[in-house]
């Protein structure tokens, strides 16, 4: 897990010993680090065991927080005992920083319930969520209403809310490029750049007679454009593809990866669909393969929400996303279908991944003129499917989740592919063909749903379906 750095607020109320924030606040602090967690949080002297507690208790802690308001993802609100509710809610409307929260309270041991031991948190975190309402900060819970930091259910709740805070960090003024227009027989790939703004994101465009253009200042011999041809030829199998077309691609990831770097960008998604090929001679998925492997996602036909949905899932999971088409039933299997596309799956994300043309593309500009694509099959497992979408006549983002797994079922065909099996299909179709969702689907190899719906749904105001079959 990469690291995430979290505010802690350990709550405390003077009513209850000492020992239960002076042996609790350093449990909870132990797990986070061995979850390479950084913590920021106050020391025994800076208030009472590091406690927050008064209004001058909230002051110091919302004060620390401020000074690292550019490192933290997120806030822990951690309830050795019953805490005090004010405390906790001053504390964040006071350092404003607008992060995910979650909310932990301590298990009580039914056998030691006496003043020394008694804790309360149980009813304790209801107060303080209370308050968090009151104050209209939005927050998160733990799996179990209570939980022992010992116990391994505490440290998959942080797991979990790290993958949330990681989806709200990357979304949230994330900057991303569009290359190229729509294709024009693709309206599906319509958005709102203005309902992506008001959620912080922004779209940086660049029409393909500029990137072409830059393409002609370089020279073949380039040290760039050679470094780029190493990097391809090492990535992928290119047997049978011509250098022509392999040096092409080099010139194209030299151009990209300039103008990505020139204006802060951490994803694309290209006007593949037909210029590139017809115009520039060679399908740009290699290149894009190779972004999205690298963790830089690049998405097909100026497909934007789609490259939204793909940042998301790879920041909930630290692993490579993709497009794919909702593409074919598989039989007569209603929880079955067939995920395809041309392709430029990261190659981590197949079996025998190798380098061919586009076979629907070439019969239209000639294969020699569409060689690049990515083909292969999706290595079988677990997965989480997202759909990010905006609803300009309605004027807000939706969305929708939820997780498969892809089979080993027998399956011939081309592109990049795979059997993928999902509880309630038939549901999830009429889902989306009833609420104007796109053909197109963002995937991942994780199960991440979860953390995915909480970031849209409750920080990000999204309205999202959460599909559970």
């Amino acid at each position: 897990m990469s690291q995430v750095t979290l505010g802690l607020i350990v709550g405390n109320r003077n009513f209850f010993p000492d020992s239960l924030c002076e042996n609790g606040r350093p449990a909870v602090i132990k797990v986070m680090e061995q979850l390479g967690i950084k913590v920021v949080a106050l020391s025994p002297e800076d208030t009472n065991l590091g406690t927050v507690e008064t209004w001058e208790d909230a002051q110091k802690c919302a004060a620390l927080f401020k000074e690292h308001r550019d490192e933290i993802d997120g806030i822990l609100v951690t309830l050795p005992n019953f805490g005090d509710e004010r405390g906790v809610a001053n504390t964040l409307r006071l350092a404003g920083l607008n992060v995910p929260v979650l909310v932990h309270a301590f298990a009580d041991d039914a056998t030691k319930m006496d003043l020394a031991h008694r804790r309360d948190s149980f009813c304790g975190k209801i107060s303080v969520c209370n308050n968090l309402r009151q104050y209209g900060i939005p927050f998160s819970l733990t799996s179990k209403h209570t939980v022992a930091p010992e116990d391994p259910a505490f440290a998959e709740d942080l797991k979990w809310f790290a993958a949330v805070c990681r989806i709200l960090k990357t979304l949230r003024g994330a900057r991303v490029g569009a290359i190229g227009t729509r294709p024009p027989n693709f309206n599906t790939v319509r958005y709102s750049e203005k309902l992506l703004e008001a959620s912080g994101i922004s779209v940086e465009p660049i029409d393909l007679s500029e990137i072409f253009g830059r393409i002609d200042r370089l020279n073949d011999n380039d040290e760039a454009v050679q470094a780029r041809l190493k990097d391809i030829t090492g990535y992928i199998a290119t047997a049978g593809v011509p250098d022509v077309s392999l040096l092409k691609m080099a010139k194209l990831a030299v151009v990209i990866d300039r103008w990505m770097k020139d204006h802060d960008l951490i994803g694309t998604t290209i006007q593949c669909w037909t210029s590139i090929e017809e115009f520039f001679g060679i399908a740009p998925c290699a290149v894009m393969s190779m972004m999205s492997n690298a963790l830089l996602p690049s998405a097909c036909e100026v497909d934007v929400m789609g490259l939204v949905s793909m940042l998301a899932l790879q920041a909930a999971s630290e692993k490579p996303s993709a497009i794919i088409d909702w593409n074919n039933n598989y039989g007569d299997d209603p929880n079955k279908m067939v995920a395809f596309h041309c392709s430029n799956f990261p190659k981590d994300m197949l079996e025998d991944a190798r380098m061919a043309y586009q076979d629907i593309v070439g019969g239209t500009v000639g294969n020699e003129n569409a060689y690049g694509t990515v083909q292969g099959r999706i290595k079988p497992g677990p997965f989480t499917f997202a759909r990010v979408s905006t609803d300009d006549l309605n004027g807000k983002i939706t969305a929708y989740v939820g997780e498969g797994t892809f089979t080993e079922d027998k399956l011939t065909t081309f592109g990049g592919y795979g059997v993928a099996e999902i509880p309630g299909l038939q549901c999830l179709m009429k889902h989306i063909c009833n609420n104007g969702f796109e053909h197109h689907v963002a995937i991942t190899q994780a199960q991440v749903a979860c953390a995915l719906y909480e970031a849209f749904n409750k920080y990000l105001g999204w309205d999202v379906y959460y599909h559970k079959g």
